[in-house]
C-alpha cells in the first residue's frame, strides 16, 4: 500500500507538469493529495517502530525534518524557474518528478513491520525483517523470541481506553494545518501583493523557509530532554506568538524586509518544530493493532483544516485584513497548544503491544 501512494503521487506529478488544461491539472493535484496523504502516517509509524525507545522520537524528527528540506528546494524552484518564464510553473512541476520518481526505488528496499507481520501470524518474514535489521546495524542476527499466533483484533481509536488521546491528537492535527497550510500557501502571494514584487517575495520565503531546518533540530533535541508532550507544547505556543507578529509585520506598509523576515523565520522555526514533534507523538499513543489507523486517521482529519485554511484566507482579508488572517490562525495554534496537554507522555517508554 505503502509503495502505490507513491507511485500515484510519482505518475500524478508528471501527468500534472504536462497537463495543458487547469481542470486536469486540479484534477491531478487531488491525486498528488491522494498519494502524498497516505504516505505520510505510514512512514513516521513505519520508522518509530522500528527505532530504539531511547532515540525514537529523535529519530522520528529528523524524518520529518526533510519536509524541510523539500520546501527550500520548492521555494529555490518558485525563485529561479517561476518568474523566468511563462511556463516556469510547469518546469517546476517537472523537476518535482524527480524525487516522486526516486522515493518509488526507496520504497523497494524497506522491510515491512515486524509488529504488523508478528500480529498477522507471518512469523518468518518478520524474523527476516529483524535479520535484516541487525545486519544493517553490524548485529549479528539471532533468532528472536516472536509470538508464533497472530494477535488481538484491532482496538478502535474511539473506545474508552483511547477516546481522550484521540479527541487531544485531532484537535492538535486540525489546529497545526490549519495555521500551517493557511499561512505557508499564501506568504508569497501576500507578499507579491504588497510593494515587495515576485521576485523579493520569493527570495524572502525563501530564508523563511531556511528557518524550519533549525527548527527540526532543536525538536529532535528537545523531544528526548523535555519529553513529547512539553516540546510539542512550547512550540505550538510559540507559533501562536510568531503568528501575531507575523500578521503585524506583513500589514505594515511600506513593507519592512527586518520585521517581515523576523518574525516569519520565527513562524517557520515554532511551526516546523511542532511538526516534527506531533509526527513522534503520534505513533506512540496507540497500542500496535491501531497504530497505523489512529495516526491516519488523526492525519486525515488535519487534511480537512488544510484543505480549509488557504480557501478561507481571501474571505478573513475581507473582513479584517491580514491581522485577522494571522490572528485567526494564532488562536488555533493556542487551541492546539491545550490540545496538546492532554497528550499522554511516552518518552522512553516501549511501544504498546
Amino acid at each position: 500500500m505503502f509503495g502505490l501512494t507513491l507511485l500515484v503521487y510519482g505518475l500524478a506529478t508528471g501527468a500534472a507538469a504536462l497537463s495543458m488544461s487547469v481542470g486536469m491539472l486540479v484534477a491531478l493535484r487531488f491525486v498528488v493529495g491522494i498519494g502524498l496523504g497516505a504516505e505520510l502516517p505510514v512512514a513516521s509509524t513505519l520508522v518509530a517502530e522500528y527505532a530504539p525507545r531511547r532515540i525514537r522520537g529523535r529519530v522520528v524528527v529528523a524524518l520529518e525534518a526533510f519536509w524541510a528540506l523539500g520546501w527550500i528546494l520548492a521555494a529555490l524552484l518558485g525563485y529561479f524557474l517561476i518568474p523566468a518564464s511563462p511556463a516556469g510553473w510547469r518546469w517546476a512541476l517537472a523537476v518535482g518528478i524527480v524525487p516522486a520518481a526516486y522515493a518509488l526505488v526507496v520504497r523497494f528496499g524497506l522491510p515491512e513491520s515486524v509488529r504488523f507481520l508478528e500480529r498477522r501470524g507471518r512469523i518468518d518474514e518478520a524474523e527476516a525483517a529483524v535479520q535484516l535489521y541487525e545486519r544493517a546495524a553490524g548485529v549479528a542476527p539471532e533468532p528472536s523470541a516472536l509470538p508464533t499466533t497472530p494477535g488481538a483484533s484491532s482496538e478502535s481509536i474511539w473506545s474508552r481506553a483511547l477516546r481522550k488521546r484521540t479527541a487531544a491528537l485531532w484537535v492538535v492535527w486540525f489546529g497545526i494545518n490549519l495555521s500551517y497550510y493557511g499561512a505557508f500557501t499564501w506568504i508569497p502571494t501576500l507578499l507579491s501583493a504588497g510593494d515587495a514584487g515576485l521576485t523579493r517575495s520569493f527570495a524572502w520565503t525563501l530564508i523563511i523557509t531556511l528557518a524550519q531546518i533549525p527548527g527540526y533540530a532543536v525538536a529532535a533535541v528537545l523531544i528526548e530532554v523535555w519529553g513529547r508532550r512539553a516540546t510539542l507544547a512550547t512550540f505550538l505556543a510559540g507559533s501562536a506568538v510568531a503568528a501575531m507578529l507575523f500578521g503585524w509585520a506583513v500589514s505594515q506598509q511600506p513593507l519592512v524586509a527586518g520585521w517581515v523576515i523576523g518574525s516569519g523565520c520565527l513562524l517557520s522555526f515554532f511551526n516546523l518544530g511542532a511538526w516534527g514533534a506531533l509526527y513522534a507523538v503520534g505513533p506512540e499513543v496507540y497500542p500496535t493493532t491501531s497504530r497505523g489507523t489512529g495516526t491516519g486517521a488523526a492525519a486525515a482529519f488535519g487534511r480537512i483544516a488544510a484543505i480549509i485554511a488557504p480557501l478561507s484566507v481571501p474571505m478573513l482579508i475581507g473582513l479584517g485584513g491580514r491581522p485577522l488572517v494571522f490572528g485567526t490562525f494564532a488562536v488555533a495554534f493556542a487551541i492546539a497548544t491545550i490540545g496538546a496537554l492532554f497528550l499522554p507522555e511516552r518518552r522512553g517508554e516501549a511501544l504498546d503491544a
